[in-house]
């Protein structure tokens, strides 16, 4: 067994271990550690890693750079500021690594995992056990943030726990390319509607050049799953080559739609657009955005140069695919994250079956501070369905099981406003405005609970 340190703190026999060291993991044990709590954190990187991780550091960023919008028009901007306001380490550590992304929030992913890393493993009531965990502890309180792409082993475990077959779907990941082998007298820099800047890269495409594309994707080669696996994607991680099944023009009214983003060469629009968002702090990596894959590695290569300004470029990572597992949350779940049947067991993260890094750093936040209640007897105060993490959690315990899918965080989770604005930027704006000024009454009450 390999500890990243010892303190007089984590030599204790620590009140709640805590199982992966993702973005919910750090967060549930961060809440904890800051309430008081001692925690033993166990993840089994770098003995052993997913098919999607490659770093050593906590809170490994692997489909995206970009923790999407944000502005509270937009959920997630609403989330992100409502983790903001309760101190998430998550949002630190973004806010501190934040690269320019337009209306985005986008980080440098190495420099984001090492302030968790940092912030983590220098905490004196944490105490960070670098090993795979098979079995979950038989006593004291435990927290499963293994993610979407936990064990085998701990996959079983929750399985027996549950007496429930997971459900699955398989997510992909999009290619990244270095800046420097950007063809810039076909493509240009802009923002959608000139939004932020020149935060992205573009590369146009004319009609022909985009039908051709359509046809080679169709064609290519793709990785296939295993014959005992039946293949479900999130739609929010949809490959390109699914999407192009879907019809030819799906991709130009999608991540490839040339919507305010007119050729500066021209002054008109192109007939479609692939945009490339900063991936790194020093702007020498652009992610493909939209653009998840399972196609076979050489086909990548092959088909992506076929884009104009993407003849000679090079890639940094190219394009996979991974099975994700989550829990049928409204059946195997308490709305505290506990497990049914077995209080002292609690999950959190993208397992539970929210979808997206800040909503599972929301849910590893929820996690922690329900954890803290329990451990000090008291009942846990919900956050109102109106506020975002409230959202959250009751997609998960009120969702119909019956085809119980993965799920962002969007407005049509909150309760209507009443009267209902009719513009739906208002609408939005309105539901942002109600949902903070409840998250301070929630927050509030909890301060007044904690101290009584």
């Amino acid at each position: 067994m390999g500890t990243s340190r010892s303190t007089p703190e984590s030599t204790q026999r620590p009140l709640v271990t805590i199982i992966g060291a993702g973005p919910a993991g750090c967060e549930a044990a961060w809440q904890l550690a800051q309430s008081g709590h001692a925690v033993r954190l166990c993840e089994m990187k770098p003995q052993q890693f997913s098919p999607a991780h490659h770093s050593p550091l906590l809170g490994e960023l692997v489909c995206s750079n970009s923790l999407r919008g944000a502005a509270l028009t937009n959920a997630v901007g609403l989330l992100k500021e409502e983790l903001r306001t309760c101190k998430s380490l998550f949002m630190a550590a973004a806010d501190n690594a934040a690269v320019p992304a337009g209306g985005a929030l986008a980080v440098d992913r190495d420099a984001f995992a090492q302030y968790l890393t940092d912030r983590i493993s220098s905490h004196p009531a944490i105490e960070l056990v670098r090993e795979k965990v098979d079995r979950i502890p038989e006593q004291g309180w435990v927290i499963i943030a293994a993610g979407p792409l936990a064990s085998a082993e701990i996959s079983e475990e929750i399985r027996r726990l549950t007496g429930d077959e997971h459900l699955y779907f398989y997510d992909a990941i999009a290619p990244i390319i270095e800046a420097d082998s950007i063809d810039f007298s076909k493509a240009w820099r802009a923002s959608r509607y000139g939004k932020g800047g020149d935060d992205y890269i573009n590369c146009p495409m004319n009609r022909e050049q985009y039908l051709q594309f359509i046809s080679d994707l169709l064609a290519a080669d793709k990785v296939q799953p295993r014959e005992f696996e039946k293949l479900r994607h999130f739609e929010g991680c949809m490959p390109i080559e699914e999407m192009a099944e879907r019809g030819e023009m799906t991709l130009a009214f999608g991540p490839m739609k040339p919507v305010g983003l007119p050729d500066p060469r021209t002054g008109r629009e192109p007939f479609a657009v692939l945009q490339l968002r900063q991936d790194n702090r020093h702007a020498s990596l652009y992610n493909m955005v939209g653009f998840q894959t399972k196609l076979k590695h050489p086909e990548q290569k092959r088909i992506f140069r076929t884009i104009p300004g993407l003849e000679q470029a090079r890639f940094a990572r190219l394009g996979s695919m991974h099975r994700n597992t989550f829990v049928n949350a409204p059946r195997c779940l308490e709305r505290t994250l506990q497990v049914k049947g077995y209080p002292r067991l609690f999950l959190a993260g993208q397992i539970t079956g929210v979808e997206g890094y800040v909503e599972s750093a929301a849910c590893g936040f929820l996690a922690g501070l329900f954890a803290a209640a329990r451990i000090a007897e008291t009942e846990p105060l919900l956050p109102p369905p109106t506020t975002a993490l409230g959202a959250l959690l009751a997609h998960l315990h009120e969702s119909d099981p019956e085809g119980f899918q993965p799920m962002n965080i969007n407005y049509g989770l909150f309760p209507p406003m009443k009267p209902r604005p009719r513009k739906r930027s208002e609408r939005r704006l309105a539901l942002a405005e109600r949902a903070l000024e409840d998250l301070d009454s929630w927050r509030q009450l909890s301060k007044s609970a904690t101290e009584s």
